[in-house]
Order: structure tokens, then sequence, then C-alpha cells
């Protein structure tokens, strides 16, 4: 199906689900197989028109569409096909986060996915892929082992460690489209695992002193913290609920287990919320899904922890939370947990620079009215240097915009073999989207 400016679907057909994102492509290409994107593909090349590559619409910067490009979307490319003789999955390229939750946990797999619903799981794993499982599992590109891929000139290629071994390494975290439009992945499926609890611990209304505490057990809980669980926390400031901490994490183990792991992060409080969810792998999944809205209006960004913060510094983060702008509905800083299996998978296995990082630091703003998206981007590249001098490198999966040298800042120092591997695979660089390689 071919959606233009004058049919009736465009104007749902080009939202993105960061609704701040607003853009006009020339066509949206929905394909349904591999053979459709390569035609989409060549169409768009023939005639010289951009493309742009969609599935799940979660760029934060709305790079998977734009103004007069050409969209080639393989969100109706769904399939999904376990084999559990060999302990495979395979997914296609439109393949969202739900939907392969819901094949594999009712097998009582876990998966090393993301938290969104409606993520693209093609996108969330050439970034690398952060969630729950990581520090049990590893990243989700840890568990890939071959991508089929369309080519700059409409190929399907397989990608693996044996063949093109060069490019499967640099799919998995370099980010998508650099080097094709991928049509399907493979996983190695982990050992079951059905049940595990989520903990989901939450303080309202907190004063400096009370969080400053609590960050700092976050990072000393950080040091010992078990493989089988992994966290976040945000620190935020709500137009709802005032100023607090929300931690959500995973641990593969009893509702006991649990709570002995997160007794460090309990403290006296008059609006504390606990609760120690012991059950399925997949309602747990649901859960954290559905807590996610369907769409919002915001600018995000994130980097990499790898120092333990000193008062000064964590009070530093906390003046930014509470520096709100009046605009704005929600803002936070939100470290994600890292380590695990994730550092200990070797770095040459992936193009996951920063894989040996303490967190991910996410940094976001959101807000409704449309009238105040300019005075939220505003408020957050101007305290966006603060970050960065806390910080190291930026996550491919979480980008921003104004970054000056990006490549630099996703990339570290693969940056130059990167470039090489593009070059070997679009050496005319047809495949050329904002901050590409």
């Amino acid at each position: 199906m071919i959606v233009t400016k004058e049919d009736h679907l465009y104007e749902e057909s080009r939202r993105a689900w960061n609704r701040a994102i607003q853009m006009y492509p020339l066509q949206i290409i929905y394909c349904k197989n591999k053979e459709e994107v390569s035609r989409a593909l060549l169409w768009a090349k023939e005639h010289g028109y951009p493309i742009r590559i969609r599935s799940g619409r979660h760029h934060y910067e709305g790079y998977s569409t734009g103004n007069d490009v050409v969209v080639i979307d393989v969100s109706q490319m769904n399939g999904i096909q376990v084999d559990e003789e060999n302990e495979l999955v395979t997914v296609e390229g439109g393949v969202r986060n739900r939907a392969l939750y819901e094949a594999v946990c009712q097998l009582g797999y876990p998966f090393p996915g993301g938290g969104c619903p409606t993520v693209g799981v093609a996108g969330l794993v050439l970034g690398g892929g952060w969630g729950y499982s990581a520090r049990m599992l590893g990243l989700s590109c840890d568990s890939l082992i071959e991508v089929e891929m369309i080519d700059v000139d409409g190929n399907c290629i397989k990608a693996n460690a044996m063949t093109h071994p060069e490019l499967f390494w640099a799919l998995k975290g370099a980010g998508g489209g650099n080097f094709g439009i991928v049509v399907s992945m493979t996983f190695k499926l982990p050992k079951k695992n059905p049940t595990a609890t989520l903990i989901q611990l939450e303080y309202k209304h907190m004063n400096t002193e009370a969080r400053l505490e609590l960050v700092k057990a976050w990072q000393t809980l950080f040091e010992t913290l078990p493989h089988h669980t992994n966290m976040k926390m945000a620190l935020y400031n709500s137009k709802e609920k005032g100023i607090g901490i929300a931690i959500t994490g995973v641990c593969y183990g009893s509702q006991q287990e649990a709570f002995e792991t997160i007794k460090p992060l309990i403290m006296p409080a008059k609006e504390m919320l606990l609760k120690l969810n012991e059950c399925s792998v997949l309602e747990i999944n649901r859960i954290i899904q559905d807590s996610h809205p369907d769409y919002e209006k915001y600018k995000s960004t994130g980097r990499f922890v790898y120092k333990t913060y000193n008062e000064e510094q964590i009070q530093s983060l906390l003046e930014i939370v509470d520096s709100k702008p009046e605009a704005s509905d929600y803002t936070a800083i939100t470290f994600y947990g890292l380590g695990g299996q994730i550092q200990a998978t070797s770095k040459r296995k992936s193009a996951v620079f920063y894989r040996d990082a303490r967190f991910i630091l996410g940094f976001q703003s959101v807000w409704e009215d449309d009238r105040a998206k300019a005075e939220n981007c505003t408020w957050l590249l101007e305290h966006f240097p603060i970050i960065e001098a806390l910080t190291e490198g930026s996550f491919i999966n979480f980008p921003l915009a104004e970054l000056t040298d990006y490549k630099k800042a996703y990339y570290g120092d693969y940056k130059e073999p990167l470039e090489n591997i593009k070059a070997q695979y679009d050496p005319e660089n047809r495949l050329h989207f904002p901050q590409g390689l």
C-alpha cells in the first residue's frame, strides 16, 4: 500500500509516536514482504528521493520520517517463528515488543527486549537494546545470531558470525538504516524462566536530603546487585505528582529475594508505594508495557554514566529536575541499570562501544500543549552541558539532534571501522540519514 499526501489515510500514516515530531513525507510505502521492500528501495533510488525506514515510529528525533522523503514502512511484516527444538526465534522487520513478548513468554522464555510495547524490535536491537532483563541476558543485540537485510542495490543478504561478519558486528549497535533495511532477525532463546518478581517502588513529594540519600544508596546497591535483577530509577518533577523518585525493576527470583535485594532503597517516608508482584514473566511485561501512554510529546536524550557521583554532582542533577519549565508536564533524569552480563560480554562482539558503563542516564521533558514545545526544548538544551560534563558518549537509541560530533558521541573508538563498513555496503551513501554514518 502506498499513501500519498492526497490520501485520506495520510494524516494518521505520517504521525510519529513522539507527537512533537511533525513531518510531511512525500509518500509512505507499506511493505508486506522483503520483495516489496526491495522494489520500494530501488524505486526511490531510481527517482532520487531520500529514504527513511520505519517500523515502530519511535525515533526520538523523528529520523524514521522526514519532509518530502519516501518512508519505507515495514510494520506490516510482523511474522514470528519460534523454533523450540533449536531454541531460536525469528521475527520479521516490523515486529514490535509486545508481539514478541507474547510469543516467547507464553512458552516460558524471558527475552531481553524493551519496555515500551510499540517500539520496533529491529530498531531496538540495531541500537543495542536496553531492557529489564539485560543484566541477566545481555543487551538485545547480544542474543542476535543472524540478520536478513535488503542492501542499497535491492539484494537480500544474510549477515551472521560466518557470513558478512563485519556487517553483522556493525548491525549490533550502530543504529538503524546505516547499511540497509532489516527484514528479519533471528535470536537465540535463553533458558526457560517463566516467573519473576516485578519491583515497583515510588516516593512522592520528596525533599532534597531524602533524594540525595536515595541516589547514593542506588549507586552503592549496583556495585553488588545480582545479575538476575535490573532496575531503572527516575528522578522526576511531575505536574500531577510533584517531586519524587520512581523505581521499576525485574528480579528473576522470588518476592522475598526481590525484597532483600532492594532493602537498601527502602527508607521512612509518608508517601511511599512498594509493590512486589511475583508472577509470570509474560504478566510482568504486560504490566510494564501497559504503563506506557499511547503517545507523548517530548524532547529527550541519553548518555552513559561511568563514575560514582558525589553529593555535589547529585545535587546538580536534582537542581535540573527541580527547575522544570512551567510549560512542562513531566521532567525526569533516569538511571537505567547496566553491568551484569552487559559488561561481561566482550566489547569485540558488537558495535556497542559504551557497554562497560554503570548506567544510561536519560534526560527528558514531556508536555501536552503544542505551544509548549519551544520552551521545553530550550530548557533541555540549556541544561544539557551539565549532563554532558557528568557523562560520556551518547546512547544512539536516545539520540539528540543538536550533538556536534555525533559520530564520536555514539560510536566512540568504533567510529572509523563503522565508517569503513558503511563505505563497503553503501559506497555512494544512498542511505543517508540525519546523523547517519
